[in-house]
């Protein structure tokens, strides 16, 4: 049977589906991560960033090999920004996760897909579609008011960090899309290597609590590696619509960790803000997921 047959595609969507949906529920822990590892944000950035650069950098040389290096450099530039954005995200996401309500912070990140629509349009001129516009208007209504709640102390800084995550992510999805032939992993393990680097000078990385090295080591080691390497394998049975719809996951799950753990409840504005972004993000990625359905089935894909 053809490796082109209905069935091994379908078998391969599953897989896909499978791959992101596990990815984005390990990635869901991370808000509540960094809450248990109970240690400065400058030496959570540290350790996790050097820990994320050591396991993925192993996988890249365990999987290409003394090729390592030439895949790192074939990139150029691009791969070098995508590193520096990636270690960017670290920083932002760790602080605002810190400063701010969980919840806020996951939902505010998942307009991240909705950034990289937008500056598609602008750097790689590819047209944006009425929906896109009208969604980008929902989501800043549903900005709006999560931002009319009540903060914590420095919490709105925390916000700002988030969306600044958010916009960080959008640039790099967008840069990635233009340069689809840099690899991830150079970049990811860079991205980490960055993190780390920037939170040194600042960092106190031998005077945590035995407890905080733990978490610090699931994060860097296990966590964070394995739910990317899973979200990006994703993207090669997936449309990247789906994959971003299955992402929003994400915006649900972390503040429930966060709950269950902490006992961290959002206030109203959070959550009626949170909702109004995560339905219409919802709406908005499930169409293009739709469409990318219809079109494999009728083999237009």
């Amino acid at each position: 049977m053809p490796r082109t047959h209905p069935a091994y595609a379908s078998e391969d969507r599953l897989r896909g589906i499978l791959m992101a949906v596990v990815g984005v529920v390990v990635l869901s822990f991370d808000a509540a991560l960094v809450r248990l590892a109970d240690a400065r944000g400058v030496d959570i950035v540290f350790w996790r960033g050097l820990l994320m650069a050591v396991s993925v950098g192993g996988l890249l040389l365990a999987t290409e090999g003394r090729r390592a290096l030439g895949t790192w450099r074939r990139g150029g530039w691009a791969a070098v920004a995508s590193g520096l954005s990636f270690g960017l995200n670290a920083v932002l996401f760790v602080f605002a996760v810190l400063t701010t309500h969980a919840a806020n912070v996951l939902v505010l990140f998942a307009t991240a897909p909705l950034f990289s629509a937008l500056l598609t349009r602008l750097f790689l001129r590819e047209p944006v579609r009425a929906s896109t516009w009208g969604t980008a208007l929902a989501v800043l209504v549903g900005t709006a008011i999560l931002l009319s709640g009540p903060a914590k102390a420095d919490g709105r800084w925390g916000d700002l960090a988030a969306l600044l995550a958010a916009a960080n992510t959008g640039a790099n999805l967008t840069l990635l899309r233009a340069r689809a032939e840099i690899h991830r992993l150079p970049v990811v393990a860079m991205g980490g290597a960055v993190a780390a680097l920037a939170a040194w000078p600042w960092a106190e990385p031998l005077a945590l609590a035995p407890s905080s090295y733990a978490v610090l080591g699931a994060m860097g080691l296990v966590q964070m590696p394995l739910a990317l390497l899973l979200i990006a394998q994703s993207t090669r049975y997936l449309p990247s619509p789906e994959v971003s719809l299955v992402l929003l996951l994400e915006a649900v799950l972390g503040p429930l960790w966060v709950w269950l753990v902490f006992a961290e409840v959002p206030p109203t504005p959070s959550w009626l803000g949170g909702t109004v972004i995560v339905l219409a993000l919802l709406a908005y990625f499930a169409r293009d997921a739709w469409a990318g359905t219809a079109g494999w089935r009728y083999g237009r894909r």
